[in-house]
């Protein structure tokens, strides 16, 4: 654990502030829920909670059959980093802070497909290096919430992306979103 040598006092009502720079560096926004632990030596820790963290096995596991059928590299992500990668280069995705211009995506439930070089194309995580030429980007909707995304990613250019892609991408998106649900 990393000491940021600052300290807080709890209120009379139980409540400690998060400092800001803690907030800002954790991408943590007002309204989101964090998850509280304890452990052995009495230690308090807070982590954000992801929705879709929970089902990461299993996001895990369709991402892959999405990547067999397809040929494709599949991301599914949260609303601050991939969750579940599979496909040729998933070793690139996988677990990585998602970027701000996907944030931006998720946050304005978008769907969409775009090639390189068109004015939609986004770098999927922060480090991207865009070397894929086409994309398929559809938003995980759960009880009304944009939780994450879906997007398939071609390296080819002769691959076409289209609609088939992107009706998998919603379909996916649904039924994840469907299953955070129950």
């Amino acid at each position: 654990m990393k000491a940021t040598g600052i300290v807080r006092r709890i209120d009379d009502l139980g409540r400690v502030v998060v400092p800001k720079e803690i907030r800002r560096t954790l991408r943590i926004r007002e309204g989101d829920p964090l998850e509280i632990f304890t452990d052995r030596e009495g230690e308090i820790i807070l982590k954000k909670y992801s929705p879709i963290g929970e089902l990461s096995q299993f996001a895990g596991q369709y991402a892959e059959s999405l990547a067999q059928n397809t040929g494709c590299l599949i991301c599914i992500t949260d609303k601050d980093h991939v969750v579940a990668a599979s496909g040729n280069g998933k070793k690139d995705f996988d677990g990585k802070p998602i970027s701000k211009q996907l944030e931006a995506v998720i946050t304005g439930r978008e769907n969409f497909q775009a090639r390189i070089g068109n004015s939609e194309f986004i770098k999927v995580t922060i480090d991207d290096s865009s070397e894929y030429a086409a994309q398929v980007v559809s938003t995980i909707i759960c009880e009304g919430d944009a939780i994450g995304a879906v997007v398939i990613y071609s390296k080819e250019e002769k691959i076409e992306i289209g609609e088939t892609e992107m009706k998998l991408a919603k379909v996916a998106a649904g039924f994840l979103g469907r299953q955070m649900e129950q």
